[in-house]
């Protein structure tokens, strides 16, 4: 593709409820739309990381973004959703912390220093390398598809933490996440960046739109976020998660900005990674040493929170990752069902193009 698009204001407005998964996001799904489910099913049977779980999740969450057309905001803090909230979180955090074992020796900068390790030569396995090397217009379309997910609502859940910080940390966390909010500038919001490689790569930038094509993989690493922001008890994990996200940005970003050009998929296509290649150069340093350092410099007991947060958010995305590698590899895309047609494009998924589902239910 070339050329320049016109460019499309990032769209807020409520998006429909997605469709059910499973017992438990059909329940929630039916509470929203003002229906009796009958008996909400308990989550302790369902996969912590499955569908059905980690969409119900994400839609009970999504009440503290956007909400959803035809679903009255008043429900945001409604006692009975969120008692369903609490038990479908204790599950996905009791799966965390089961498969994220944190020992007493772990420490924070420890874990930051690993996550700065790069392979020897630039030649590593993982899937901005696919993308970079490998990765045709499809793969990059299914990627931004599921990635949207995340990346319209990028800096919002971190924001959260601003309240629950003080003294070095908190001023360190909001210099970032001015840069996160476009610096004062609407449209050089990251979120509105993304929206504009979206139109780019001829997909709908409308909030929300893909998470029917989304995986639990997409869902949980979405959710993971929103988990350790609407909780202060989780406070330092969200910080770990940040600085998992900025420590890692700036390398893996160059990469994709590699792999958009390559395709030829447009300016804003390329821009967004190659502008956090910049910015997260430096928002790593601001963030290892003045956000997880004046929060660890202040409260030295919440060290392992950290780690915590670090190793699950590395733990969600290596499940994401492994599981669009595992498709592509395959010849599927690695989406549930197929993006229908945008913009003179055609349609992307397994239907197009005689391959097997790659959707599946837990």
């Amino acid at each position: 593709m070339t050329g320049s698009r016109s460019r499309q204001q990032l769209r807020l407005l409520p998006p429909p409820l997605p469709e059910p998964r499973g017992p438990l996001s059909a329940a929630v799904t039916a509470l929203l739309r003002g229906s009796d489910p009958g008996r909400v099913p308990s989550p302790e049977g369902c996969s912590a990381y499955g569908d059905d779980l980690q969409l119900a999740l994400y839609v009970l969450y999504e009440l503290h973004y956007q909400g959803f057309h035809d679903v009255p905001d008043s429900l945001e803090w409604d006692s009975g959703l969120l008692a369903h909230r609490g038990a479908l979180e204790d599950r996905f955090l009791g799966a965390l912390r089961e498969d994220v074992p944190i020992d007493d020796t772990e420490t924070a900068e420890r874990a930051l220093d690993e996550l700065q390790l790069e392979p020897v030569g630039d030649d590593g396995s993982g899937l901005s390398y696919f993308l970079r090397d490998e990765g045709s217009l499809d793969h990059l379309r299914a990627y931004a598809a599921v990635r949207s997910l995340y990346h319209l609502k990028e800096a919002d859940p971190h924001a959260w933490v601003i309240p629950r910080l003080h003294g070095r940390a908190k001023a360190a966390m909001v210099a970032v996440e001015f840069d996160e909010f476009g610096a004062g500038r609407a449209d050089e919001i990251h979120a509105q960046l993304f929206a504009d490689l979206m139109a780019d790569l001829r997909l709908d930038p409308t909030y929300g739109h893909y998470v029917d094509a989304a995986p639990a993989e997409a869902l949980a690493t979405v959710n993971l976020m929103s988990l350790f922001g609407l909780h202060r008890a989780l406070r330092a994990a969200l910080v770990g998660h940040f600085a998992a996200v900025e420590v890692t940005s700036s390398p893996g970003s160059r990469r994709l900005a590699e792999a958009m050009r390559r395709v030829d998929a447009g300016p804003a296509a390329v821009r967004f990674y190659a502008e956090h290649v910049e910015a997260d150069a430096v928002h790593e340093q601001v963030v290892r040493h003045d956000v997880v350092g004046g929060l660890l410099e202040s409260e030295p007991h919440l060290d392992a929170d950290v780690v915590f947060g670090i190793r699950a958010t590395t733990h969600l995305e290596d499940r994401l990752a492994d599981r669009l590698l595992s498709a592509w590899r395959e010849g599927a895309t690695g989406l549930r069902g197929e993006i229908p047609a945008e913009g003179g494009q055609p349609p992307l998924g397994p239907a197009s193009r005689g391959l097997p589902s790659s959707s599946q239910a837990d």
